[in-house]
């Protein structure tokens, strides 16, 4: 493929999507940017404050735990509040947290907050998600999540990167800079963002608004389609948790440096920063169905051929066939959510969907660190292939029926190309009547 049709592939990607999406993608941006505190919290709980390695794992893990109350609660005041002021307070409670992180230091201190941001971190996402989907029209909603997580991986790339750098000025600094850029992503999102919410509909014949029925997590959870796409993608998240605890005790013990896992799992957020644009592009218009298939299929492969790793490029590499599956996945299941969501619940779905994140991001560290203490590393990634692989058959099996054709079923303008006038108008003026509600 040549650099011009890669250009063409770009400018086509990113084309036709409202200005207030793009605001929402730079806050994620400027969010990600900063985001150091999980990144270096390990370490600064053993290297700076003392404390062992068990306690920095139960720490890392409560953050997850706050997850899992943050999610649908996110998503409760995301209905009932509206997006921008559940997002502005979100953001601005992690800011606090990152600020107290940098004055905390007794064990349980520490740990109070740390689960406090938990609960803002992943409480914004509902919203986030919601806005999305209120945003962009129906056939550009995949592609809008798919930009949307390349911000936030791009970001993640360049927190990395600069918080290696300025470590040397002390890891209470990065939780400064962490709370400065959090707070930034708030001001753009009260300054720039329409609030999203739909309004209340008309009954045409009175004049008077229509009572929506009232929507709670159970009520989510009584949606059985939806409640299938939740417990599937429970299982993948697991799979793609896994490889978080489990790759770097594997490769220890293969005998391979600290050093060479940390190359190894760069290798992730490169892939991302690097191809997203073009894996947008070839999954375009594609069936849900069959995406969310392939990409449980490849975690399956990723994960399972890890058994058969003994070296550096090995590990590498099947780091590069998962990530290609988490790069179709996480776009597809976030508009497979907003698809089977009514209007007016969006904040909910996304919450609980949001939930099963949380809920692998603390159940499947605990997981894998015992099936390699015990079984051994084989049989962790035999089993994350098998889980995928069930995964991949659920989604063939149980939602056909409910998301085959999800995308093709949009109605799509005539002259809907690559940056055609007609979609760039359409999402124009549907963000001028959401600013204006």
């Amino acid at each position: 493929m040549s650099i011009d049709s890669l250009r063409r592939s770009a400018r086509a990607t990113v084309s036709g999507l409202p200005g207030g999406f793009w605001w929402l993608w730079l806050s994620t941006l400027v969010n990600r940017t900063g985001a150091f505190v999980l990144t270096f919290l390990s370490l600064y709980l053993t290297q700076e404050l003392g404390h062992s390695a068990w306690f920095a794992g139960l720490v890392v893990a409560l953050h997850g735990l706050g997850g899992v109350a943050g999610s649908p609660l996110g998503g409760m005041l995301t209905d009932r509040w509206g997006r921008r002021p559940t997002m502005v307070t979100m953001h601005l409670a992690a800011a606090a947290c990152s600020v107290l992180l940098a004055v905390v230091t007794s064990a349980w201190g520490v740990a109070l907050v740390v689960l406090l941001m938990g609960v803002a971190m992943q409480g914004v996402r509902p919203s986030i998600n919601a806005s999305i989907a209120d945003l962009v029209p129906a056939h550009d909603v995949r592609r809008a999540y798919a930009l949307n997580y390349w911000a936030l991986n791009l970001g993640f790339a360049i927190a990395a990167i600069g918080g290696g750098v300025a470590i040397v000025l002390g890891y209470r600094t990065l939780f400064l800079v962490d709370a400065a850029a959090t707070a930034l992503c708030a001001l753009i999102v009260f300054l720039r963002l329409p609030e999203t919410r739909p309004e209340a509909k008309v009954d045409a014949t009175t004049g008077k608004a229509v009572a929506e029925d009232k929507v709670s997590v159970l009520t989510v959870l009584r949606d059985a389609p939806f409640r299938t796409l939740v417990t599937l993608n429970l299982l993948v998240c697991l799979v793609f948790t896994a490889p978080w605890i489990g790759l770097p005790l594997t490769m220890t013990a293969e005998g391979l440096e600290p050093s060479a896992y940390g190359a190894v799992i760069a290798v992730n957020g490169i892939v991302i920063v690097g191809f997203q644009l073009l894996v947008n592009k070839i999954t375009d218009k594609r069936s849900p169905v069959l995406l969310l298939t392939v990409s449980s299929l490849l975690f399956a492969l990723g994960t399972g051929a890890t058994a058969l790793a003994g070296s550096s490029l090995a590990f590498g590499a099947t780091v590069v066939v998962w990530t290609i599956g988490e790069m179709v996945h996480v776009p597809t299941n976030a508009a497979a959510t907003a698809r089977l969501a009514p209007e007016h619940a969006r904040g909910r779905y996304q919450g609980v969907m949001g939930m099963s994140w949380a809920v692998a991001g603390f159940v499947a560290p605990i997981l894998a660190g015992w099936v390699v203490d015990g079984p051994g590393p084989d049989v962790l990634w035999i089993a994350c292939a098998v889980i995928g692989a069930v995964a991949a058959l659920g989604y063939q099996t149980r939602l056909r029926t409910a998301l085959a054709g999800a995308e093709e079923d949009v109605p799509v303008p005539k002259e809907a190309g690559a940056g055609s006038e007609a979609r760039a108008e359409e999402s124009d003026d549907r963000t001028e009547a959401v600013s204006s509600s």
